[in-house]
């Protein structure tokens, strides 16, 4: 099928993080709500209501405290048991509307869909609002819906969808009247642009280059001669002409990071291995969730960057005997590396792990003198600690100690609301 004949649509929930805790507390709507970062840190998501104060995005907290006392502005940690739970439900709901190869989640919040095959059975506009529709009736999550030629047209054609409230939260470039459509992208900077960073919009803006109309309408040679192909693919793409597919595969991984700042500054060698433990419970499960085996754990710990006293920030790796994702030899390798590069005396903030050399489980051979029978018994366990953890979560059950709610490691989640959808102590009652 031709480049041109292409149709794309990007759903986008409507900030988040924030719709997710409304759908649970029904009080925070109509007020203005931020969510903040890892450690209650800096802003990572505003209502509306919290946009119009003025608030901008990844402010520290501290900045806007005026703010929120003369506003009474809704404050709370990031849930992402929550968020994540919301999303796969979220993307599943947009797995009615198309095949699986037609779906690519973009991101936490935001899925790519390509509606070529339906374009001659439905109204696009019609069916893009019959998914948002669902989605706010099924779930309570607020989302707009752009439809454009190319993924990045689809990109463009959301943002307009969420800045203009007469197109109802469906923005449809494709069938849109011209003379509507030029207006509204000569009126939408260039640095909405998916792609365009500070830098290319300051470029741009010396070329005269100051809205989107003003890129599309550019030359594509001409760009790609004073910045790069991947510029002239976007102007191309906002021309209407698709550059970039669905991608249907996702990469695999080539390393597996989990990592935390630490809510208080840490100085004991136990309390270090406690969160290195509960690290590599986190990581082990995104690589059994991949179904890979990694042969290299890395681990490091460091002082505050910003601390005026004396620095300290040691890595090491340790590669085992074989490829594996078995938890306890990957925690016991891990714990060992911590011991080797630990000194006392130093005010630790931040500690993480690293799983390497990772390849597919099924293409792993093991080695002529392996122990099946003990290889199969460990299997085995990690699987029963796997199942226990996804049925009552993280906290239920580690290794060692690693999950009590008093250690001053612990990321601070002051604000944070209950677990939901995932813990049995927290879920809703209606009383």
């Amino acid at each position: 099928m031709k480049a041109e004949n292409k149709v794309f649509a990007l759903v986008d929930v409507n900030n988040c993080y924030v719709s997710c805790e409304r759908v649970f507390n029904p009080k925070l709507n109509q007020s203005p709500v931020v969510v903040l970062s890892n450690n209650d840190g800096c802003v990572v998501s505003r209502s509306q209501e919290a946009k119009d104060l003025g608030i901008k995005m990844a402010v520290p907290v501290y900045q806007i405290q005026d703010l929120i006392q003369r506003h009474q502005v809704q404050v709370l940690s990031s849930n992402y048991a929550l968020y994540t739970e919301m999303s796969r439900r979220f993307m599943n709901i947009l797995g009615l509307f198309v095949g699986p190869e037609d779906r690519e989640i973009y991101s936490i919040d935001e899925c790519f869909l390509d509606l070529t095959a339906y374009q001659d059975l439905f109204d696009l506009t019609a069916y893009a609002e019959q998914i948002k529709e669902t989605v706010w009736k099924w779930l309570g999550l607020p989302c707009c819906v752009g439809i454009g030629r190319s993924k990045m047209e689809a990109k463009i054609a959301n943002h307009l969808a969420k800045k203009n409230a007469y197109l109802n939260g469906v923005c449809n470039l494709i069938d849109m009247d011209p003379c509507s459509s030029e207006l509204l992208l000569s009126q939408t900077p260039v640095s909405e642009v998916w792609g365009v960073g500070r830098n290319h919009t300051k470029a741009l803006n010396q070329l005269g280059i100051q809205h989107v109309l003003d890129l599309i309408e550019a030359h594509p040679k001409n760009i790609r001669q004073k910045f790069s192909v991947v510029m002239e693919k976007t102007v191309r793409e906002l021309q209407g002409i698709s550059c970039m597919d669905i991608e249907q595969d996702t990469p695999r991984k080539q390393q597996i990071l989990s990592s935390r700042s630490y809510g208080q500054p840490v100085y004991e060698l136990e309390d270090i291995k406690a969160s290195i433990r509960l690290y590599i419970s986190r990581a082990v499960t995104r690589l059994r969730e991949d179904q890979s085996l990694c042969r290299m754990v890395g681990v490091y710990i460091q002082t505050g960057r910003f601390n005026n006293t004396e620095k300290y920030a040691p890595y090491t790796a340790i590669t085992l005997n074989e490829h594996t994702d078995d938890l306890l030899t990957i925690t016991q390798a891990a714990t060992h590396a911590v011991e080797k590069i630990f000194k006392a005396g130093f005010k630790y903030k931040k500690a993480g792990v690293v799983l390497m050399e990772l390849i597919p489980k099924q293409s792993f051979v093991p080695d002529l003198f392996c122990d099946m029978s003990q290889r199969q018994a460990r299997e085995k366990l990690s699987n029963t600690v796997g199942d226990i953890q996804k049925r009552f979560g993280h906290h239920f059950i580690s290794l060692g100690l690693s999950q009590n709610e008093a250690s001053t490691w612990r990321m601070k989640q002051n604000l944070c609301s209950p677990a939901y959808l995932s813990n049995w102590n927290e879920l809703l009652r209606v009383k």
